[in-house]
């Protein structure tokens, strides 16, 4: 029978200084170890380090060991080696096996590259301009203003369908939403907890969603102008508040002056800014995945790097400066852009990237988008965090949806569920574990409530899972009221802001898990320790120092579940606790804590 081990990353029991790391392991006495090691590879060479019993609380051995931090490395790779009397247990980032596990489920650390702190006491909301709310009618795209792609631009009511996939009008057709709606419903924002914001593009670009920019120095017309984004800026510093912009630099618009003719590379083999795209000998050039409107720009061109992150008034140093003084950039398929058409030197170019940003800002958040397995970007010296399809949105949307990102069935436990979250925390260090962005949905995919057909239960334990998951949680705009919508473009409805329309219990749910999240400290930067992870039931700790907070979920929709959780693996100091929800009270007996789960519910428990 495998034992019980567990590595806690969190104060009091990890401590990191500049040239020493305490390390600690929890051991189940029954486990029998007789001596515990801590294996690491400096040089590349294995050096194994005796770990020392310092304290027994019952049943829980606790082992720790000072480590001297390496000064010629930034990443600090590590796991611990269990021996009894007749085998051994190795513990790592991915689990608990009977032999050495492979480098990739290390635990690691990076010395030198941290994310910044803030990021994970935040509560993100993710805005898509157009459809959040009209403040300047004014400045509203007029019907027919311009052509888009060879079609007239439609200017739409607020609340009209949007146009379905496939019609053509999908990038074209507008709804007025700009900087003033988003200023104007501030005060909104606050009052449902969000503490940042993150905005789909806003520079000047002929689409609604603005991922083909035009001009990267200028917030678009319809949206405002520069001096009004400054302004936004400066009253939500007032409230506290932080945002993040999307960067699009893999690629620009068509009508972009480096790209349009008759100045532009576009048929112009003499063009200035020939060099910033890609070319075949017959003219024909390389486009965003085959996107005709998005010509990939060439990261191999010194001024395609002098423009985007290395001259003095780059892009992305730019609006990192006063008057507008962002927080942080999010970029948009960051994993693909690069040299000659391709993603040749990717690395290279958003090292550069994240050093020209923290050279504006070292404070600054450098958020990437990948909807797959990111680990090798978050390894501290490119990305601060990823938005967290892969290791949060798709493995919840498998366990509770019953889909994958293709929409396709699929089927898993909870005991899945906690591999998979698991797995995907276990290949990068956990100072990013906490900067990670996690979302249930974006505008690139269908809402969540609508993925469960309404299911508003379902719904309520999708939330509980975001707002108590080890990372940063976003709300995609609407989400909190119960919008629907399907694929893109469904999934870019206006925010309904008759009142009337909303779904004020789920409101409301939204509403008291943030304020919750924002009150414990465990919940931001604490340990994640799963309990019990059965067929429809999971259950975890948030630890840090002598707060705790315990999550448990059940998935069946019939069906109780009544659960004995083994809060003596936590080490935590504390033995009662309430329902932060409704009040109810619970005390731990022998280290156990004892609780019943209704069907399709779940429970959060704080330490009192």
């Amino acid at each position: 029978m495998t034992p019980f081990l567990f590595h806690p990353q969190a104060s009091p029991w990890f401590r990191a200084t500049n040239d020493t790391l305490l390390l600690t392991l929890f051991v189940d006495r029954a486990a029998n170890l007789n001596q515990v090691l801590l294996r690491i590879e400096p040089d590349n060479e294995e050096e194994l380090h005796p770990m020392t019993l310092v304290e027994v609380r019952d049943r829980l051995q606790i082992w720790q060991l000072t480590l001297p931090l390496s000064p010629h490395q930034d990443q600090h790779l590590y796991c611990f080696k269990g021996l009894t009397d007749e085998s051994q247990w190795w513990l790592h980032g991915g689990g608990i096996d009977p032999a050495m596990p492979p480098r990739a489920t290390h635990f690691r650390y990076n010395a030198r590259h941290q994310p910044p702190a803030w990021v994970q006491d935040q509560v993100f909301y993710q805005i898509f301009p157009d459809r959040f709310c009209n403040g300047d009618p004014s400045l509203n795209v007029q019907e027919g203003e311009y052509d888009y792609r060879g079609r007239p631009v439609l200017s739409k009511a607020w609340g009209e369908p949007v146009s379905l996939p496939g019609s053509g009008d999908e990038a074209s057709e507008f709804y007025g939403g700009d900087l003033a709606g988003i200023d104007q419903k501030l005060h909104y924002l606050h009052s449902l907890g969000v503490t940042a914001l993150y905005l789909n593009p806003i520079f000047a670009s002929p689409s609604n969603h603005k991922y083909d920019t035009q001009d990267y120095y200028r917030i678009d017309p319809h949206f405002g102008s520069n001096e009004q984004f400054a302004q936004l800026t400066r009253n939500l510093r007032q409230r506290g508040m932080r945002i993040v912009l999307d960067a699009v630099v893999n690629h620009t618009s068509t009508e972009h002056p480096w790209f349009a003719p008759p100045e532009g590379a576009h048929g112009n083999p003499d063009s200035p800014w020939r060099s910033f795209y890609t070319f075949a000998e017959d003219g024909d050039y390389v486009s965003w995945k085959g996107i005709r409107s998005l010509p990939k720009l060439d990261f191999a061109s010194e001024r395609v790097q002098d423009v985007i992150y290395r001259a003095d008034d780059a892009i992305v140093r730019h609006w990192m400066r006063p008057p507008y003084q962002i927080d942080g950039w999010r970029f948009d398929v960051i994993h693909m852009l690069g040299e000659q058409g391709s993603a040749s030197g990717n690395r290279h170019h958003v090292r550069a990237l994240r050093g020209a940003v923290k050279q504006e800002n070292p404070d600054a958040y450098v958020l990437g988008e990948h909807f797959f397995e990111a680990s090798q970007w978050l390894q501290g010296d490119q990305e601060d965090g990823a938005m967290n399809y892969y290791g949060f949105a798709h493995p919840i949307r498998a366990f509770l949806a019953g889909k994958d990102i293709a929409y396709q069935p699929i089927r898993i436990s909870a005991a899945e569920l906690d591999r998979w979250l698991r797995l995907a925390r276990a290949h990068i260090p956990f100072a990013n574990q906490l900067a990670q962005f996690n979302l249930l949905d974006s505008h690139d995919t269908a809402r969540f409530l609508e993925l469960l057909g309404g299911d508003r239960e379902r719904m309520a334990l999708a939330v509980t899972l975001l707002m108590t998951y080890i990372g940063a949680p976003c709300v995609y705009y609407g989400d909190e009221v119960g919008m629907r919508g399907g694929n893109d473009p469904d999934c870019r409805r206006c925010f309904p802001w008759e009142s009337t329309r909303w779904d004020h219990a789920l409101h409301d749910l939204y509403r008291r898990l943030i304020r919750l999240r924002r009150q414990r400290p465990a919940l931001r930067r604490g340990d994640l320790q799963t309990l019990y992870a059965g067929e429809h039931t999971l259950a975890y700790a948030r630890t840090l120092e002598r707060d705790q907070v315990v999550v448990a979920c059940n998935r069946h929709p019939d069906n109780p579940r009544s659960l004995t959780l083994p809060l003596w693996q936590t080490g935590a100091p504390v033995s009662r606790f309430c329902d932060a929800l409704t009040g109810e009270r619970f005390e731990l007996v022998q280290g156990e804590l004892q609780l019943t789960l209704p069907p399709g519910g779940s429970r959060v428990l704080i330490a009192t």
